[in-house]
């Protein structure tokens, strides 16, 4: 891989005059999986972690097995039906089958990643809106419930063909085969089929929310992947033989292309931190001593992580392998980006990206200076760009140097639309990709988040589409009207709540509209953690729902809530919310001091106690 110093968009440009497709000479990932596994066989490509009690004690798989591995796989998906237009989708906990699963279906037909905890009915929408041919999920295993949710949907699924069981039995009647036996029968050191791929051809649909019944699934091509895995690697400096840790999930494109296709591509180490990955409690105790013992150069993580590691000590583990940490998919608060820093002796880059430019569209220099609270600059052979847009969603006009506006990115990354055509209308901006995400940009070409257009929630990471919520709550007697928005969380970022307008004598109540939500929305992250019952929601003049006087209600609820703990050093505190030019929101608190107590306590205090949060707030002591 390249290797470049890159300090600012300077640099960019810099390594823009070659252009990508000669840089970049592997059109598929089929074929950069090859080249990068061909690099040193022998070298450890994955070690695989079980828990973190037993971090010492890996599976080691080498590149020469794992490239055998993608091959069987997809050898075994070719003779079971799949060719180049149909797919095969997983519902898989972070294993080596998952990526067996993963790039072998991309080598032969179209891959499909599921998040496991999403519940049946969910996963049986997804399944019917890609048109699954084969499904791929763990077996029936004690404690887990993967299995019970496939076997309860999988006859409602109409192009389903086959199910392959990771650590299953089979059942030929039933069609559903133990993958472990199955992958065995097929040979590793070739493909039984020849296929020509093509840059544009489908290699991955990714679920990015949607409603009930239709959901969004992004069409990403082979190229799309593969300028992205190249542009990882030279954002991040990442060369042959160094080691990256992956304990993103694997349904996500964070987990499968920063920490799979990236350092497969250049003959790279993952370090798998469990089936759970961080979610697994022993991985994050024993955090410290996996990079002491694995030397990582990076890995990367969203603000929950960083939180939950921020309160584990890192003891005297020797972490100096560790270069930086990149933290994307939700935002994150400049104290604890601080307090980290302090903590760990780690450097953070943070960045931005979405499914549907590949991963990612910009990240802080490793080399150049790190503006804390931006996302940092584009990458190589993406543009940024930041619109006005009319109410809608036409192009107005470009915005000025820190106006903000609508993020809108280009690129050879860029995805050809969602399957399901109804979720492309006004996604397009003059060719560009309308985020849905509000920002600016600053005379250095750095970007700066404000806020989203769209309306998604991202709880740790975890995108929630509103509607999985309130389809549910319209069909529960009596709600007249319910919104889904955003609140501000000090471990997730943000949660969702739910404002509802019930109909007129209704005598519903918010524990029965909680329940109902509880056994309704169709994942249990997208629950919301609030109900709040109102006399009126907000409108605009054409009759929508007005959501940012709602996220403002909710961001106040939180933040008087949290200012009781000033009890002892003030007499009274005001809260209010509302919109700013720079930040996007705003939180102005106002402090009446009781008698005696000192400014500057009061200052630290809050400071302390909004430490976790990212809304922007300014703070006024009476």
């Amino acid at each position: 891989m390249d290797q470049f110093t890159i300090r600012n968009v300077a640099d960019i440009a810099e390594i823009e005059k070659v252009p990508y497709t000669e840089r970049v000479k592997e059109r598929n990932v089929r074929d950069l999986l090859e080249k990068g596994a061909a690099i040193n066989p022998e070298a450890p490509a994955i070690s695989f972690l079980m828990s973190g009690d037993a971090f010492d004690q890996p599976i080691v798989i080498t590149h020469a097995q794992l490239i055998g591995r993608f091959r069987q796989a997809a050898n075994m998906f070719h003779d079971l039906g799949i060719g180049p237009t149909d797919v095969v989708t997983y519902i898989l906990p972070n294993i080596p089958q998952t990526h067996f699963t993963l790039w072998g279906a991309e080598m032969a037909g179209i891959a499909n990643p599921i998040n496991p905890l999403l519940e049946s009915g969910t996963i049986r929408d997804i399944c019917m809106a890609a048109k699954t041919k084969v499904l791929v999920c763990l077996g029936d295993l004690p404690g887990t419930e993967i299995w019970k949710k496939v076997d309860s949907i999988r006859k409602e699924i109409p192009t389903l063909k086959h199910v392959l069981a990771v650590m299953g039995a089979t059942n030929e009647a039933e069609n559903i085969w133990s993958f472990d036996e199955k992958i065995a029968r097929y040979p590793g050191d070739k493909l039984t089929f020849a296929r020509d791929i093509g840059p544009d051809d489908i290699a991955s649909l990714y679920h990015t929310g949607g409603t009930t019944g239709t959901p969004k699934l992004a069409r990403r091509t082979h190229f799309n992947e593969v300028i992205m895995a190249y542009d990882i690697s030279i954002m991040g400096g990442l060369t042959t033989g160094d080691t990256v840790m992956c304990g993103l999930p694997l349904f996500h494109c964070n987990g499968t292309i920063v920490t799979g296709l990236t350092p497969f591509a250049f003959g790279g180490h993952v370090v798998i931190l469990s089936p759970m990955g961080f979610r697994d409690p022993s991985i994050m105790k024993n955090f410290y001593k996996i990079v002491e013992k694995y030397r990582p150069a990076v890995f990367s993580s969203v603000p929950t992580v960083l939180s939950v590691l921020l309160d584990i000590p890192v003891g005297d583990a020797d972490i100096s392998s560790l270069r930086y940490v990149v933290c994307g998919a939700a935002p994150l608060s400049v104290e604890l980006f601080r307090r980290f820093e302090k903590h760990s002796g780690m450097k953070i880059l943070e960045g931005y990206g979405l499914t549907e430019g590949a991963v990612a569209s910009a990240i802080n220099p490793k080399d150049g200076e790190r503006k804390i609270g931006s996302v940092g600059i584009r990458m190589p052979y993406q543009k940024l760009r930041i619109v006005k847009l009319s109410d809608e969603g036409a192009y107005e006009r470009d915005c000025a140097v820190e106006e903000i506006g609508n993020v809108c990115i280009t690129g050879p990354n860029i995805f050809k639309g969602y399957v399901e055509e109804t979720h492309n209308k006004g996604i397009w901006v003059d060719g560009w990709f309308n985020t849905g995400d509000l920002g600016r940009l600053d005379k250095d070409g750095y970007l700066w988040l404000t806020g989203r257009k769209k309306e998604l929630i991202i709880r740790g990471g975890h995108n929630i589409d509103p509607a999985t919520i309130e389809e549910p709550l319209y069909r529960l007697p009596g709600i007249k009207l319910a919104a889904a928005v955003s609140r501000p969380d000090p471990h997730a970022g943000e949660v969702p709540v739910a404002y509802v307008e019930v109909a007129a004598g209704s005598t519903l109540t918010v524990d029965e509209i909680m329940d109902w939500a509880k056994k309704n929305v169709g994942e249990k992250a997208a629950v919301p953690k609030e109900i709040v019952i109102t006399p009126q929601i907000p409108l605009t003049p054409v009759g929508k729902i007005f959501k940012p006087a709602l996220r403002w209600d909710a961001t106040k609820r939180m933040y008087e809530k949290e200012m009781e703990a000033l009890s002892d050093l003030a007499h009274s505190v005001s809260v209010s919310v509302g919109e700013h030019k720079v930040h996007g929101t705003v939180v102005r608190i106002t402090v009446t001091p009781r008698a005696g107590a000192q400014k500057k306590a009061i200052q630290d205090k809050i400071a302390e106690i909004l430490a976790r949060y990212t809304v922007y707030y300014e703070l006024a002591i009476q």
